[in-house]
């Protein structure tokens, strides 16, 4: 049988987030006479194949013929660039229009306009996942206007210099782009009258407010522990990574948790990166995440889900953390691929996934709160209770841990049982808001000395840059190195006794590390593992 073929194509065009990562599609629609089909090429996953019901549906609740109801009409749906896997329901909206654009059944210009959102079988348009980095895309890639459902519309807002148009239907997008003069029948059927959608207002960053990270635990409430929270305004100021030790029900899970309360609000830089990898997860929202993420996965948790990974790479719980704190609770009992896989992310501040056709890399800059018992049954050492783990599971425990995440970790801090009568005494200590503005005021000594470099904390120097920006006198310099001999410091942790350091001379409102700064630092330095 002939085919020929009966109306031009035009490209219409959408995107798609692969792990973080924005691509942008381009959908081409061709129609021909022939034996009825209705195919999508292009890699398409089974959502995306499933779209030509939902879009056949749509279609047709606008009123317009649906292209399932033409006998004779063959569809091709071409999704470029053709090698990169389509995945979701993202393309419905583009597809539809694509559509009724080849078929003439509307007119609008589709250049530098970028097109997305799934479709009910009613037309209504639903939310997407990852709207903010897929309009940063469409932004950078020059595009000038973007249709998406109203619910990411707010979202979308926070990026400058694009127009962003939020529908509620299928009919809505279709009546503020149409250029095609509709009879009186057709506008009657369809309800396409020309009604515009209002562009969302750009976000004024000026009138944005940072909200402080909030917590349910504040020092205040923590009894005792001063070491304890001494190390967690020291990790705070300078992003330095921390493992708490000691029997079952001292308060490390209170400590960690109470970590949140001490961290400043994010910049709007990191605001809008956080907020963007939370977008990827499914979290619509009309705000920015401004305050620092608290992550706290369980110990059951698989690899993937805490790494990242999957036949198409999702950022994990190390990602979503990024800017923040992951909080590991009983850290021995974690897979040990997981606690393994903590070695890149902890070191450079990034993970790859690598997957056949590729490798996804992951931002994950965050402070490690590890916290776990001194043996499996939690009282080995303990003086009120014996421990019943013997030496074969004691060693097994303690190997869970290697020496190059040990050396990744920058305190080690005991945390003792307290005594009934401080735990009924009065709430005695800093609240967390006046802790809060030390560490903030650390963070800008910080940020002002590395304001030449891509640092912003005192962890994130690399080795090069710490004579430059860490520099020590003779006496200092002679200090260290007798000490790291002594406790035999390899050279990770040689160098990150310095970060540690001027971290806390910073808090001390020092321009020199002291001896007094580099002795506390060595003091959190594990002596042992087993304790």
């Amino acid at each position: 049988m002939l085919l020929y073929k009966l109306y031009a194509m035009r490209t219409v065009y959408t995107a798609q987030s692969v792990g973080l990562t924005p691509h942008l599609i381009s959908v081409e629609v061709d129609l021909f006479n022939g034996f009825h089909t209705f195919s999508i090429v292009g890699l398409p996953d089974k959502a995306v194949e499933e779209s030509k019901d939902r879009i056949s549906s749509a279609i047709k609740s606008v009123g317009f013929k649906s292209p399932k109801n033409y006998g004779k009409q063959k569809v091709i749906v071409a999704l470029a660039p053709a090698d990169l896997k389509k995945e979701g329901p993202i393309f419905d909206l583009a597809i539809a229009l694509s559509y009724l654009l080849a078929k003439e059944d509307m007119r609008f210009n589709p250049e530098k306009k970028l097109f997305l959102g799934e479709l009910s079988l009613g037309g209504k348009l639903r939310p997407i996942k990852g709207a903010l980095l897929l309009v940063k895309k469409a932004k950078e890639a020059g595009f000038e206007e973007v249709y998406l459902p109203r619910e990411n519309a707010h979202e979308a807002s926070f990026v400058k210099g694009i127009r962003v148009y939020g529908g509620d239907t299928l009919q809505a997008i279709i009546s503020h782009i149409n250029t095609k003069t509709l009879d009186a029948n057709v506008r009657i059927k369809t309800g396409i009258d020309g009604k515009k959608i209002p562009v969302e207002k750009e976000r004024d960053f000026s009138d944005i407010k940072i909200a402080e990270t909030k917590s349910e635990i504040d020092f205040r409430d923590i009894r005792g522990q001063e070491n304890a929270k001494r190390g967690l305004e020291i990790a705070a100021s300078g992003g330095h990574n921390v493992a708490f030790f000691g029997p079952p029900g001292t308060g490390k899970t209170l400590l960690a948790k109470a970590l949140a309360g001490i961290l400043p609000p994010l910049s709007l830089k990191d605001a809008l990166e956080v907020t963007g990898i939370y977008g990827t997860t499914g979290r619509v929202s009309d705000s920015l995440v401004t305050g620092a993420p608290f992550r706290a996965p369980h110990h059951t948790s698989s690899h993937t889900s805490i790494i990242g990974g999957g036949s198409f790479p999702k950022p994990g719980e190390i990602t979503l953390s990024h800017k923040g704190v992951l909080f590991l609770d009983e850290f021995p009992e974690f897979d040990r691929r997981v606690i393994e896989a903590l070695r890149q992310p902890l070191e450079e501040g990034t993970v790859s996934i690598a997957r056949v056709k590729g490798t996804e890399t992951f931002p994950a800059e965050f402070i490690l709160i590890a916290a776990f018992n001194p043996c499996p049954c939690g009282y080995y050492g303990d003086k009120t209770k014996e421990c019943s783990c013997t030496p074969s599971q004691l060693m097994k425990y303690h190997r869970k841990i290697s020496g190059p995440i040990i050396d990744r970790i920058d305190l080690w801090i005991p945390v003792p049982r307290i005594l009934h009568s401080k735990l009924a005494g009065e709430k005695t200590g800093e609240e967390s808001a006046t802790v809060r503005t030390r560490v903030y005021d650390a963070r800008e000594r910080q940020r002002a000395r590395y304001e030449n470099t891509d640092a912003a904390l005192n962890s994130e120097i690399g080795v090069k840059e710490i004579e430059t920006y860490m520099p020590l006198s003779a006496s200092v310099q002679t200090l260290l190195t007798e000490s790291a001999k002594k406790l035999d410091l390899s050279a990770r942790s040689y160098h990150r006794t310095i970060k540690l350091a001027r971290t806390i001379a910073d808090l001390a409102h020092s321009d020199n590390i002291e001896e007094s700064h580099i002795l506390e630092a060595l003091q959190y330095r594990p002596k042992q593992f087993v304790y």
